[in-house]
């Protein structure tokens, strides 16, 4: 054994309460879980961990990095270990934000060796669906990639164009009979044009009011689109996953698609789970996004469509920028970049919200850990603490507070909306293939990560 880890709250696969336990790493993999008070072979690191509950490394499938092409924003250097101090252990990144979008074989290529000798903690792409790409679809999922993102409305990016219904009609059966999923931003323009028409034209004064850009992306931009794709869904046999769902109004439409046996599925943000509009400054652009953060009603929503497991998964969408992006001088909500950055801190905002409402640690595994890790063919890899899974771990304290400091965050840009709020559970190390990687509020060692490709060990 190259590791033995110990912990009295060890989240088991399959559900069920934490139990004591040791964990016995062999070459990066699992190798078996034995009871609490197992020897530690002779030549093994052996770490008493005591109370720290001992989770599966988060998977966090919705992720933009933003390099190459754009890496003053973000960086693989720079996400990775965010990740790494949030306890996120496998990123996947989404397409649109580098340049090249990843929307070409040949642009994939460069993302995958951008990645070379900087990721601390596992990688692994997506490709585009945009207008005129069709003939790329299979050559991407041969290079690797493991999912597939499109917009059905503008992206913010002029090289990744959204889609309608037709090239989805063609793109989604090439996509279900090579088993890749399509990650859908669910919006659809017709409700937001109108919603903008019906604002004219906006004075300074009302630039800065999160009321006007919460008007601007109404719930119907997002129900029309999920009937859209659950239509689709329907007709083409494809795994259909809707990104970053805000609007709790579309739940309904998830949960009939998929008792009828449709291919659907849905993720929430810890934004919308821990934010309520009523709550967001005028002029504070770092808590604009697309989707925007709703009512406190469609928050308690969105908690109760996890509880139903109707929403299967909780991932960030970290999307940082620089602030004269985000507008933070003039808090200009319609004029500021959308997205959120708070990849080393889902764990612990979503945990203060979840633990508030009663739920536990092996929830939270199944939501952050496990459910992504299925979503893009990782399942039986990643996502849990069982024999023949990666030995990627984090080790946490669901008790400890800590106040965010932003200047000392590990993203590129620090502006976040959850500075300054004290959130609970603490990261005390990662693992990724038993490698430590982050302790004690450090990165430890050289990168350790690497990138994955579909199909591939």
């Amino acid at each position: 054994m190259d590791l033995v880890l110990r912990s009295k709250r060890v989240v088991p696969p399959n559900g069920g309460a934490p139990v004591s336990a040791t964990v016995h790493v062999r070459g990066g993999v699992i190798d078996r879980v034995d009871a609490y008070e197992a020897p530690s072979p002779p030549g093994a690191a052996f770490e008493d961990l005591g109370d720290l509950v001992l989770m599966p490394g988060l998977v966090d499938t919705h992720v933009h990095v933003n390099e190459p092409g754009r890496t003053e924003w973000e960086g693989f250097a720079t996400a990775t270990r965010a990740a790494a101090s949030g306890g996120v252990t496998t990123i996947v990144d989404m397409p649109l934000n580098a340049s090249p979008p990843t929307t070409t074989l040949a642009a994939f290529e460069a993302k995958a060796a951008a990645t070379e000798g900087q990721i601390a903690v596992d990688v692994a792409l997506t490709g585009g669906v945009v207008p005129g790409n069709l003939a790329e679809l299979r050559a991407l999922v041969d290079a690797g990639c493991v999912a597939f993102k499109c917009f059905l409305v503008e992206s913010g990016v002029d090289d990744f164009g959204h889609v309608g219904e037709g090239e989805l009609r063609r793109a989604m059966p090439i996509l279900a009979d090579v088993g890749a999923p399509l990650l859908v931003h669910a919006e659809l323009a017709g409700p937001i044009d109108e919603a903008l028409r019906a604002q004219g034209n906006l004075s300074d004064a009302e630039l800065v009011r999160y009321v006007r850009w919460l008007e601007s992306r109404p719930r119907e931009a997002e129900n029309a689109a999920v009937g859209l794709v659950v239509r689709l869904a329907h007709a083409t046999g494809a795994h259909a996953h809707v990104v970053h769902l805000s609007s709790s109004d579309a739940v309904a439409a998830i949960r009939a698609a998929r008792d009828a046996g449709a291919r659907v599925s849905a993720e929430t943000c810890p934004h919308y789970l821990f934010f309520a509009s009523e709550d967001v400054p005028d002029g504070a652009t770092e808590y604009k996004c697309a989707p925007p953060i709703r009512e406190r009603h469609n928050r308690e929503r969105l908690w109760e469509a996890l509880a139903q497991e109707t929403v299967s998964q909780i991932v960030t969408d970290h999307s940082p920028a620089p602030a004269s992006l985000k507008c933070s001088d003039s808090g200009d909500f319609m004029r500021a970049w959308g997205g959120i950055a708070s990849l080393e801190l889902g764990l612990s905002a979503t945990w203060t919200e979840a633990s508030a409402r009663g739920f536990d640690v092996t929830r939270m595994a199944e939501w952050m850990c496990a459910a992504p890790a299925r979503l893009v063919g990782l399942g039986g890899r990643k996502g849990a603490i069982a024999p023949g899974y990666d030995a990627d771990f984090v080790a946490w304290d669901p008790d400890g507070e800590r106040v965010v400091d932003a200047d000392a965050l590990h993203q590129r840009h620090k502006l976040t909306p959850y500075a300054r709020r004290t959130l609970a559970g603490v990261v005390h190390a990662t693992y990724v293939r038993g490698r430590k990687v982050y302790a004690a509020g450090a990165h430890v060692g050289p990168p350790a990560g690497r990138l994955l490709r579909r199909g591939r060990a």
